[in-house]
């Protein structure tokens, strides 16, 4: 009898896999054997390499990510490379530090595009190609602590993270009659390029820390288990679901 969590003959297309998170949960899923598609601006050369090492196969879609134009054809492409996609993770994020009170409208689009706009649309394409094949398909969408809290200084990041839980939830209750699983990854406090400054600032690190039972920021790799587990056959009745991998955050 197979695995559950066996991904053998399915093709997932990730969104920001060169590097972080998206990199870690595009590896997991080609450990689990799923063969993947990297979305992405940038060259995902070591993700790939990676994805290689393990088996599978991989290829880079060059894509801004930061609207809704085009993204038809890049799931399209996606197909045409690697056969029907089977699992869609909206993982691709930008984030814009500034007070509320002077916080501007270009950093509010650029944010809200990619985090939320381009999440909704490509979520569209690729079920629409599923509804029109009479097939049932995985949607990730990669959440955030600041889905559920207000945060400081990132106005823009917790709107959209805010609106993909909302999103999350209302493609679950439209889709779910249709065998599309829509589902979400509430990342904690991890350690990856969009949490530099965090980091780097000696007294919010130190409180981040202090309310992480865990007592340790995340590691990328953390998120695999969740990320296969969502893909799989394994959550074949979970539809709308948030699962927070936060050390415990929420907890606290």
């Amino acid at each position: 009898m197979s695995s559950p969590f066996d991904l053998s003959g399915r093709v997932a297309l990730v969104t920001g896999a060169n590097t972080g998170l998206g990199q870690a949960i595009a590896l997991a899923l080609a450990a689990a054997g799923a063969d993947i598609a990297a979305v992405g601006r940038s060259a995902p050369d070591e993700t790939l390499a990676r994805v290689s090492e393990a088996g599978r196969h991989g290829v880079w879609i060059k894509a801004d990510l930061d609207g809704a134009h085009g993204l038809g054809d890049l799931v399209a492409q996606a197909a045409a490379e690697l056969g029907a996609v089977d699992i869609l993770v909206n993982n691709a994020g930008t984030i814009r530090r500034s007070d509320a009170l002077d916080f501007s409208e270009d950093d509010w689009d650029a944010v809200i595009g990619v985090n939320l706009k381009t999440a909704f649309f490509l979520s569209q394409a690729v079920a629409r190609r599923w509804v029109e094949g009479r097939r049932g398909g995985k949607i990730i969408n990669i959440a955030s602590m600041l889905s559920f809290q207000g945060g400081i200084r990132v106005a823009s990041y917790t709107a959209s993270k805010s609106g993909l839980l909302g999103i999350t939830r209302l493609l679950a209750n439209e889709w779910a009659a249709r065998g599309i699983n829509v589902n979400a990854i509430a990342p904690g406090y991890f350690a990856t390029n969009n949490t530099e400054a965090l980091r780097a600032d000696e007294t919010r690190n130190a409180a981040i820390l202090a309310r992480i039972p865990a007592a340790r920021w995340g590691q990328p790799g953390d998120l695999g288990g969740a990320a296969v587990f969502l893909a799989s056959a394994a959550a074949d009745y979970v539809h709308g679901a948030v699962l927070p991998v936060d050390g415990g955050w929420l907890a606290r």
